[in-house]
Parts: C-alpha cells; structure tokens; sequence
C-alpha cells in the first residue's frame, strides 16, 4: 500500500499596478516635486527645457494627473456642459463640433445631454445631471420658443451662454443674424424684377424661422410689395415638396425664399415634377448654405451661415466668464452672407 500525497498549487494573485506619483516625475526628471505640480496645472513660470523634461518623463512612466484632486484644489473640472434639443439638425451638429473643437483647444471636455422638449423640467433635469457630472459651465443649444416662456427658469449658479434663442436671460446669447439673412433673401429676389417673394417658413414654434419670416415680412413692406400668405414647413424636404406641388400650380408665384435649404430643395424638385423651371419660371432661395447646395440642381442661392463663428463666440464667451475674464453678457450676432448661384434669375 502506497501513501499517497495532495498537493495543492498555490495560484499567485495578480499584483495590483501602484499608481504613478508626482514624486516618481519628480525623481525621473530631477526636479523637484513643485515644479512637477506646476507643469501638471499648465502653469507659465516653468522653464522650457525642464517643462520638456518633465513631459518626457510623465509619458515614459504613464503618469496621470488626478483631475478630481486638482479640481478639489483649484474650484475647477475643466468640463462644460452642453444641453441640445436635437443631433439631427444641420446647424445643431455643426455649432456642436465647432463648441467641442474650441472646447478642446482651451483645455475643457465636453458633457452632451440631450433633452427630448424644452420644457422646465426636462432642463433642469439635464442641469442636475450636469451638476452631477462637476461642470464648470453649461452652453443651451435650444431654439424653440418654450424656452423664452416667461416660467421657464434657467437655475442658476453656473455661467451660462444661449446658443440660437431670443430668450432674454441675464447669459451671453450668441447666433447667426437670422433678420439680416432672410432680408438678403428676400432683396436679392426683388431686385431681379420679381413682384413678390412667397416664403416656406420653418415651423411656428421655432424661434429662427420666427426671425426669418419676421424680415421676409418687413423687407416686402418696406418695398411696398403685396405681401403673400406664409406656407409652414417643418424643415424637411418632404415639406417643402408638399409646399412646392401647391405653389407650383399658381402662375403668379415666381420666387421662392426657402427658410433652409432641405425646404428648397423639396420645393424645386416639386416646380420641376410640375414641368416648371428653375429659374426660368420660379426663382428659389435657400438658407443655411449645406455643403450639398451647391450641387442642387439648380446649384441653390442660399443664404450661409456661419455655425463654426457661432459655436466658437459661444465657448470664449462661457470660458471668459468661468475664468473671470469676461462678464459681457451681451448678444453677439454673427453675419450672415447672400451665395447667389444658378437657381435664382431675372423675372
């Protein structure tokens, strides 16, 4: 009878990875614990070479600065919030990438909470969850008209910047000059000899096509034109097709002013279906100027606006106030421009 041994095989647990410190920077670049501190904070008073050195050193040992220890120091997260409406609309996602990109450079991330209405409790839902997430300043990229409701109440607490809203909030309130857009619109129609100017507005609840139908109004009345009943659209092509069959059975409609180039395209596509041509017949202006009008056919007069301007206004508004520099909570407008191409002509 043989004995017979149990061994039991010991399987080592895996030894944790201890975390990088400013101390071991230190020692790896030969200065001192202070001056490691000092680059880590973006601070100026470092010498270039030994700035350099330190970097080195940081990225040879993977070290990571503690962004939640800092922000205990400093009162700062280096995070803005961003509350949108919508991702699907063409000026949101360009203002929005404009607003990370300049984000990006000043040192800031972004937190995106998107909100389903802009009614009082979706925003202050997405206000305390981007408290929760440590911001130090939000931007609202809501353009309809709810939040310019006297009830609705922005909390405040934060700096705080509108993107696209006539609100009138005691915050920096950056947009495109719809007015001035839709009038070159509407100018540039009279001008060649048409009568009038029909106009495919946006839908009632927004505050843009609010401001472009406004100036469409008041540039034919300043004119002395007749001034013809508004066609609601919704912003799709789909409406401004529907809009457009309608139209296109009038003679006596001869120019088109589109309130966004998805409109006017569905518009043309309309006159042409009705055997009506662009511009001999119908003259027809867009507004937004989408990387694709150009290639309409026709290519689409449009108005442009300039989202990146918008989007970057909005930022160094927000980041001046965050780091006391500003305080301006003025309204900034930026220009708009008339792109005439071949869908416009003489009457």
């Amino acid at each position: 009878m043989s004995d017979t041994t149990t061994a039991s095989t010991v399987i080592p647990t895996r030894e944790r990875r201890r975390e990088v410190s400013m101390a071991d920077v230190a020692v790896a670049a030969g200065v001192s614990g202070q001056t490691v501190s000092r680059v880590a904070n973006g601070r100026s008073n470092v010498d270039p070479d030994t700035r350099q050195r330190v970097l080195d050193a940081m990225a040879h040992l993977g070290y990571r600065p503690n962004s939640a220890a800092r922000a205990l120091r400093s009162g700062r997260f280096r995070s803005i919030g961003v509350i949108m409406f919508s991702l699907s609309s063409y000026g949101n996602t360009r203002t929005l990438d404009a607003l990370a990109s300049m984000a990006a450079a000043s040192g800031y991330s972004i937190t995106l909470i998107t909100v389903q209405s802009a009614s009082q409790s979706d925003v202050s839902g997405a206000f305390l969850r981007l408290r929760e997430h440590a911001v130090d300043g939000i931007v609202i990229l809501i353009e309809t008209h709810r939040l310019g409701e006297n009830e609705l109440a922005i909390p405040s607490g934060l700096p705080v910047v509108v993107v696209d809203s006539s609100a009138d909030y005691p915050y920096a309130v950056v947009d495109n000059d719809q007015a001035q857009g839709a009038r070159l619109a509407t100018e540039h129609l009279l001008d060649l000899g048409h009568e009038t100017v029909w106009h495919v507005s946006g839908p009632p609840e927004s505050f843009a096509a609010e401001r472009r139908r406004d100036a469409w109004r008041a540039a034919l009345e300043d004119r002395a034109r007749r001034v013809p009943e508004v066609q609601i659209g919704d912003w799709t092509a789909d409406s401004g097709h529907r809009i457009g069959a309608a139209l296109a059975v009038r003679p006596e409609v001869t120019a088109v002013f589109a309130a966004n180039d998805q409109m006017a395209l569905g518009v043309i596509r309309a006159l042409h279906e009705a055997g009506r041509g662009v511009p001999g017949d119908v003259s027809v202006v867009g507004f937004d100027d989408m990387p694709e009008s150009a290639n309409f056919w026709p290519p689409l007069t449009t108005v442009r606006q300039r989202f990146e301007r918008v989007g970057e206004e909005a930022m160094k508004a927000l980041i001046a106030d965050i780091e006391s520099t500003g305080g301006d909570h003025a309204r900034t407008l930026v220009p708009t421009s008339l792109v005439v191409r071949a869908s416009s002509g003489p009457r």
